[in-house]
């Protein structure tokens, strides 16, 4: 499906106006079922629905054993996807975000510490995001997309827009999972705030390194610091803040 449309629109700038047609997000509503059975509606882009509901579900532990040939997704006015899984899925702890289409399940985690001799020099991490953020033509386009990616240090390895900054993160998660490529010596690249939630995904995954172009919260900054994320904000042009676990971004 596409991901936007063309829509007629008064364009006005000081005294002049005119009518021209602009490119405007296309927002769907995605409905999940398990087995069968209604589970959760979201809102979301009409791209990725496979690696979204996958990396969604799997972070949340709510799939522990994925056969992607058995979902099964049906576009139209919404779209419907249906994932079987073994036994009973619960919503049991589910809240939505402020943001569009984000959704978390607000169970307590425990992971394991990321610990690794994993590093990135600061000129290698600028141009890895300087690429990531040539790919956001759809943001560039409507200016109504968060974008997020995930990149060995080297090269970009998948990127996805969603109008939700959550889904954009689960998707490239999703991706990663149904492609059974390692987390491991791996950054996550966004384009939004470091909320809590973000990090708190990545910590799941044992990602060693995340970074993004606007400021972390207070609560993502104390995730990463207790999981051993390197969180990195504000990257743009020749500068960037290293918020937490500095020693895998050196000069």
């Amino acid at each position: 499906m596409n991901p936007y449309i063309q829509r007629k629109i008064i364009k006005r700038q000081g005294t002049s106006s005119e009518e021209r047609e602009d490119p405007i997000a296309v927002e769907k509503r995605l409905k999940v079922s398990v087995n069968g059975k209604d589970f959760i509606t979201l809102y979301c882009t009409p791209l990725m629905i496979k690696e979204l509901v996958v990396g969604l579900f799997s972070t949340e532990g709510i799939i522990t054993e994925i056969h992607p040939g058995d979902i099964k997704i049906e576009y139209g006015e919404e779209i419907r996807i249906d994932i079987p899984v073994a036994g009973d899925a619960s919503t049991e702890g589910m809240i939505t975000s402020r943001c569009i289409g984000g959704i978390t399940l607000g169970r307590k985690r425990n992971f394991e510490k990321v610990e690794d001799d994993f590093f990135l020099e600061t000129a290698a991490l600028k141009g890895i995001f300087d690429e990531f953020q040539q790919r956001s033509e759809l943001f560039r386009l409507t200016g109504c997309f968060h974008g997020a990616a995930l990149s060995d240090g080297e090269k970009i390895l998948v990127f996805a827009e969603d109008i939700g900054r959550h889904n954009a993160v689960d998707k490239v998660i999703g991706y990663f999972i149904l492609e059974n490529i390692p987390f491991k010596r791996k950054i996550m690249l966004v384009s939004c705030r470091l909320s809590s939630e973000i990090v708190s995904k990545c910590s799941r995954w044992g990602i060693p390194i995340v970074a993004s172009r606007a400021a972390p919260t207070d609560l993502a900054i104390g995730i990463a610091e207790t999981s051993g994320i390197t969180l990195v904000g504000f990257v743009r042009g020749d500068r960037m803040n290293v918020y937490a676990n500095p020693q895998r971004i050196r000069l």
